[in-house]
């Protein structure tokens, strides 16, 4: 376990959606994989909904069987640098309790809220099996930006030729899975990019229960 801030393997551009679950979860899922490509999805417990709420216990299922990839966002969003160790152990067991439940798998990876962590909070997390997942470019979705300059984010990624890239969005935004997907989506693709999701250049995203 370690800490993973962009992609390995070239060629690859990974988007990675957090605060999930949320109602724009199955239309994410279903243009992902529409274009043949794979999206990864950390999952909050109680944020923008209850995790255990039918219709996003539904979503969740959906977008798992749909081949996206899904990890441990921690239950509620707390900032984990200000918590106890306690406090931080209860945060991620309470949401990989929940992906048992739900989908009988652990997470292997955990994107800590903010992106803020310390030695303990990897200590923690590595204890528990998992690595940590942050990222190397941000759309700024749920910060204010407006579409064009999200756009503009993608924009300089194709145009800067990366061979690789891990880019932030958030699942909640009504104008992320109505426009900055498709149009991530094309343009990525339009670039001879694969679309895919975070954890094959690494390792198992997630484990099944009966084998953990």
């Amino acid at each position: 376990p370690q800490v993973y801030d962009s992609c390995i393997k070239v060629n690859d551009i990974a988007l990675i959606f957090v605060s999930s679950p949320w109602i724009y979860l199955r239309n994410i899922s279903d243009q992902f994989t529409i274009a043949g490509g794979r999206a990864t999805f950390f999952l909050n417990g109680n944020n923008f909904d209850c995790i255990y709420n039918s219709d996003r216990i539904s979503d969740v299922k959906y977008a798992y069987a749909a081949g996206h990839m899904i990890g441990s966002h921690t239950w509620s969003h707390a900032d984990l640098t200000s918590l106890t160790t306690p406090q931080i152990q209860g945060a991620m067991f309470r949401m990989e309790e929940a992906l048992v439940r739900i989908l009988g798998v652990r997470p292997a990876f955990m994107r800590p809220p903010f992106g803020d962590y310390n030695s303990n909070i990897q200590s923690i997390a590595a204890s528990r099996g998992q690595s940590l997942a942050l990222w190397d470019w941000d759309t700024g979705d749920a910060d204010g930006n407006t579409t064009a300059e999200s756009e503009a984010v993608y924009n300089d990624v194709a145009d800067a030729q990366l061979k690789n890239a891990l880019i932030l969005e958030h699942e909640t935004e009504e104008t992320t899975y109505s426009t900055l997907v498709p149009f991530a989506i094309k343009l990525f693709q339009g670039k001879g990019y694969n679309v895919r999701d975070h954890s094959i250049p690494f390792v198992t995203w997630s484990i099944k229960f009966s084998s953990w």
